[in-house]
C-alpha cells in the first residue's frame, strides 16, 4: 500500500481530519458535465455516466473533465461559467474546495479557437528541447488563463512498433530522445503553474502486435533499459507533477492494478511523490476488460491499493462502488486517506484552497503572434528530407502540379489530440476557430508567380481511382509535381492513424502508392511531401526503379506546418529535421527498433532482412556537414564524467543546423548490448565555411543497463563511440576503457550537458 503524502502541509493533515467518508471519495473522483454522444475516449459511448451533477458535486469535487475540449465551447463564455462554478464548489459544499480543472494539451490545448502545435513525433524530429520547452509555457499560459490546472501530457511511451495508431502522440523510438524532450515539455507547462501529467506509465507503447490496450510481454530488463528512463528523466529532472497510468497489462498483470508499478517502481525506485490519475475508464476496466475485479467496488480496491489516487474522467467506481465496499467492511475506509492527501497537497500547491474565483478573463488571445510563430519555428525544425538527388530546392519552378489528397487539407496537417481532429470530427460545419492554410494555399503564397495546377487525384483510404487520372495529366504538363500524401488522422477507426488506428501493413493507406507511381511514371521530377502520424514502408519510392526525385517527411506539422514545407520546397527555408524513428522496410520486418542487439540485425541465419529504409537520425540538409576529431579521454572510472568533444563543420555554401548525435556501443558485455545507443545530441547553426567544438559532459551512467541480479550497472571495459549523421554513419570514432564497476543510483546524472565552444582557428574559413 502506498504511503500518505510525504509533502502534506498541516493544513492539508487538518482538513483530511475533517472529512466525512463521502467527501473523501469526493476529492478522489473527476466529473465529465459534457460527456454523452462525444466519442473522444476509448468506450466513452458505453461508459457514460447516469450520476447527475448536482448529486456528484454535493460532497465536493476533485476534478472537472475537459470543460473546453469536449465540444466546440467559446473560451470566455466557458470561462465564465467555470469561474462560476468553482464559487459555487466554495460556497455550497461544506469544506468549500473548488475543482482541479484538466484538459489534453499533446499539440496544444484542446480547445476551440486555441493554437495546434506540431505532434510529438515532430518534436523528437526536430532533436531541439530548447524550443519544445518555449511551446511547453506557451500551451502552459493559455492554460492558466482558463483557469485549467493540469495537462495531460506529455506521452513518454517510447515506440517500438511503428503499426500502433498512436505512435503521432509519441516522440520517438530512442528513450534518451523522448526523455530529454518530454522534460522540456514538462519544465515549460510547468513554468506557467499548470501541472504536467506523464503518460501512461508504463508499457503501453510495447503491445502485442501492436495493438491498441492489447497485452504487452516487455520482459523486466526491457521495461527498466527502454521504457522506464523517460519517466525518470522527466520525474527527477523536470519535477513532473502527475503522472497517469497505462491500459496495459504486463506479463498478465494490469498496471491500474499493479502495486509493483505504481508503487515499487512509479513512487519508490523513481521517487515520485504526486497523484498518480487513471487513464480514462481504466479502473472500471479491471472489471470489464482485465477480468481481475469481480464489481467495481473492488477494482476502486484495486486501484487505490496499487496507488491510483484519482479516477477520470468520472467516478465509475471510486464513487459509489467503493462508498458502499466499505460499508460493506470488505474495505478499509483508511485506504482513501494517502490518496486524498496527495490530492489536496496537489490542490493547495495550485493555489485552489485560497483562490476565490472572482473575475474570469473578459478576452483571452489563444492562437496570438506567440503560439503562430513558436508553431511555425518547430513545424520547420521537424521536416525531414528523407532522400534529394538535386531537385531540390526548386526556387526556379514556374509550372507546378501539386497532387494527392493531403495537398489541400488542414486536418492533413494535424494529429489525433488536435482539436480539430478529435472534436470537430463530430460537429461537421463548425469552423476550424484557427487559421489553417493548407499546402496549396503555402505553394500559392511561395510561387506567387508560377502556374500551379492542382489535382487531388485520390482520397487518403478509399478505393476510388476515378481521378488519378487527372493528376497523372497534370504532372505531364508540369515542371515540377508535388504530390503530397499521408494519413488523416483520427479516432477508432475514424481515420488512418491516432488511438485505435492500429494497422496490419505499412503501405500508404488506400491507392496512394499507386497515385504516386503513376504521376512518377510521367518523368516529370516528383518532390514526395508525406504528412502522417508513423513512418511508412516507403522503399519503393526511395530507392526503387522509378524512384522519386526528392522526399520531405512531415510528422503532421501543426497549424503552420504548410509554410515551411513550400519554404523548404524553394529554398526559401534549409531542412534541418531528424528521423526520430526509423524507415521501415515493411510491416512483416516489425517490431524493429535501431537499439537492436546484434541478432536484431541482418544475419546470414535467416532470409528475412528487418534492415530499415533510412535509419534512425537520418535526415538531409542542403548542406553539408563534417564532423572531426572526436576526442575523450583514453580511460574513466565507471561512476565519472566523461568529456567527449567532436568538430562539426559546415563544408557547404549556404547556412544550415547541424544535429551532432554522439552513438556508442558496448562490444564486450555481460548481457547483449544494442549496435548502437544514442548517448548525447546537440543542434547547432552553422554559415558556410564556419565550425564549432561540441563538448559533451558523459556520465558513464549513460553506459548503463540492467544487469542480472536486476540492478542497473556500468561495467568496465572498452567502449566504442562514434560522430555521425545517423545511428549507422560512423565518421568520426574513437573508443575509451571503462575502468571499476557502478551501480547507478538516483544521485547518477541523466542528461547530459552541452556547450558549444567556437574555436577562432576552425571558425575562419580557408585556415
Amino acid at each position: 500500500m502506498t504511503v500518505p503524502h510525504p509533502q502534506a502541509s498541516a493544513r492539508v493533515h487538518d482538513l483530511l481530519a475533517q472529512m466525512t467518508l463521502e467527501e473523501k471519495a469526493a476529492q478522489l473522483v473527476g466529473y465529465w458535465v459534457d460527456q454523452g454522444g462525444e466519442v473522444v475516449a476509448p468506450l466513452a459511448d458505453e461508459m457514460v455516466t447516469t450520476t447527475k451533477y448536482a448529486d456528484a458535486t454535493a460532497h465536493g469535487l476533485g476534478h472537472l473533465t475537459r470543460v473546453y475540449g469536449t465540444r466546440p465551447v467559446d473560451p470566455v463564455e466557458r470561462a465564465a461559467w467555470l469561474w462560476e462554478e468553482q464559487r459555487r464548489l466554495r460556497a455550497d459544499t461544506r469544506l468549500g474546495i473548488p475543482a482541479i480543472v484538466h484538459e489534453e494539451c499533446l499539440t496544444g490545448l484542446a480547445a476551440w479557437k486555441a493554437a495546434t502545435y506540431p505532434t510529438p513525433l515532430a518534436w523528437g524530429a526536430s532533436f531541439d528541447p530548447e524550443l519544445v520547452a518555449e511551446m511547453g509555457a506557451a500551451i502552459g499560459d493559455s492554460m492558466r488563463e482558463l483557469g485549467i490546472h493540469q495537462g495531460l501530457a506529455p506521452v513518454l511511451d517510447v515506440i517500438r512498433d511503428p503499426r500502433w495508431g498512436r505512435v503521432d502522440e509519441c516522440i520517438g523510438e530512442d528513450p534518451y530522445l523522448v526523455g530529454t524532450v518530454g522534460t522540456a515539455y514538462v519544465r515549460g507547462v510547468q513554468s506557467a503553474g499548470v501541472d504536467a501529467t506523464l503518460k501512461h506509465f508504463v508499457g503501453y507503447s510495447a503491445s502485442q502486435a501492436a495493438r491498441n490496450h492489447a497485452p504487452v510481454h516487455a520482459g523486466p530488463r526491457e521495461v527498466a533499459d527502454v521504457l522506464l528512463p523517460p519517466f525518470e528523466m522527466a520525474i527527477r529532472d523536470g519535477g513532473a507533477a502527475s503522472v497517469m497510468n497505462s491500459y496495459a497489462e504486463i506479463d498478465g498483470e494490469p498496471v491500474a492494478a499493479s502495486a509493483h508499478y505504481l508503487d515499487e517502481v512509479l513512487r519508490g525506485r523513481l521517487g515520485f511523490a504526486g497523484p498518480v490519475v487513471s487513464d480514462y475508464f481504466s479502473v472500471a476496466f479491471l472489471q470489464t476488460t482485465h477480468g481481475v475485479a469481480g464489481d467495481l467496488g473492488e477494482a476502486a480496491e484495486l486501484a487505490l491499493r496499487a496507488g491510483i489516487d484519482v479516477e477520470l474522467p468520472t467516478g465509475d467506481a471510486f464513487a459509489a462502488p467503493m462508498l458502499e465496499r466499505i460499508r460493506s467492511g470488505e474495505m478499509d475506509a483508511a485506504l482513501l486517506d494517502a490518496a486524498v492527501l496527495r490530492v489536496l497537497a496537489q490542490k493547495e500547491r495550485l493555489g485552489l484552497l485560497d483562490e476565490t474565483f472572482e473575475t474570469p478573463p473578459a478576452a483571452v488571445d489563444l492562437d496570438g503572434a506567440r503560439h503562430r510563430d513558436l508553431a511555425r519555428r518547430l513545424a520547420a525544425e521537424s521536416v525531414v528530407l528523407v532522400s534529394n538527388d538535386g531537385t531540390l530546392p526548386a526556387a526556379s519552378a514556374r509550372r507546378i502540379a501539386l497532387i494527392g489528397p493531403n495537398a489541400d487539407s488542414a486536418e492533413a496537417l494535424m494529429g489525433c489530440y488536435s482539436f480539430v481532429n478529435h472534436v470537430l470530427a463530430h460537429h461537421p460545419g463548425t469552423p476550424h476557430g484557427i487559421d489553417l492554410p493548407t499546402v496549396r494555399d503555402a505553394f500559392v503564397a511561395e510561387y506567387p508567380d508560377a502556374e500551379i495546377a492542382y489535382a487531388r487525384g485520390c482520397g487518403v483510404e478509399d478505393d476510388d481511382d476515378s481521378a488519378i487520372g487527372d493528376a497523372v495529366d497534370a504532372a505531364a504538363a508540369a515542371e515540377l509535381a508535388v504530390v503530397v500524401v499521408g494519413d488523416r488522422a483520427g479516432l477508432f477507426g475514424r481515420g488512418t492513424v491516432g488511438e485505435g488506428n492500429d494497422v496490419d501493413d505499412l503501405e500508404l493507406p488506400g491507392l496512394q502508392r499507386q497515385l504516386v507511381e503513376r504521376v512518377v511514371a510521367t518523368g516529370t521530377p516528383v518532390v514526395l511531401v508525406i504528412l502522417s502520424g508513423r513512418p511508412y514502408a516507403i522503399g519503393w519510392a526511395l530507392d526503387g526503379e522509378r524512384r522519386v526525385a526528392a522526399a520531405l517527411q512531415s510528422f503532421f506539422p501543426g497549424e503552420e506546418g504548410a509554410d515551411p514545407i513550400a519554404g523548404i520546397v524553394s529554398g526559401r527555408l534549409s531542412p534541418s529535421g531528424r528521423l526520430p524513428v526509423t524507415l521501415p522496410r515493411s510491416a512483416g520486418a516489425q517490431p524493429y527498433s535501431y537499439l537492436h542487439p546484434r541478432l536484431g540485425g541482418p544475419i546470414d541465419v535467416t532470409s528475412a532482412d528487418p534492415t530499415p529504409v533510412r535509419p534512425f537520425g537520418h535526415g538531409l540538409t542542403y548542406t553539408t556537414f563534417a564532423h572531426e576529431h572526436l576526442q575523450a579521454s583514453a580511460s574513466v572510472a565507471a561512476g565519472d564524467t566523461l568529456e567527449v568533444s567532436v568538430v562539426a563543420r559546415n563544408t557547404g555554401e549556404r547556412a544550415g543546423a547541424d544535429v551532432v548525435q554522439l552513438y556508442a556501443h558496448d562490444p564486450v558485455a555481460s548481457l547483449t548490448r544494442p549496435v548502437a545507443q544514442l548517448m548525447a545530441y546537440h543542434r547547432v547553426d552553422l554559415g558556410p565555411g564556419e565550425s564549432a567544438r561540441v563538448v559533451f559532459s558523459l556520465p558513464t551512467a549513460r553506459f548503463a543497463f540492467t544487469g542480472r541480479d536486476g540492478r542497473r550497472v556500468v561495467e568496465p571495459g572498452r567502449i566504442d563511440l562514434w560522430v555521425g549523421s545517423s545511428c549507422e554513419d560512423r565518421e568520426s570514432v574513437t573508443a575509451i576503457e571503462v575502468t571499476g564497476e557502478h551501480v547507478v543510483t538516483h544521485d547518477d546524472a541523466r542528461i547530459v550537458p552541452v556547450r558549444v565552444v567556437a574555436d577562432a582557428e576552425l571558425v575562419s574559413p580557408g585556415r
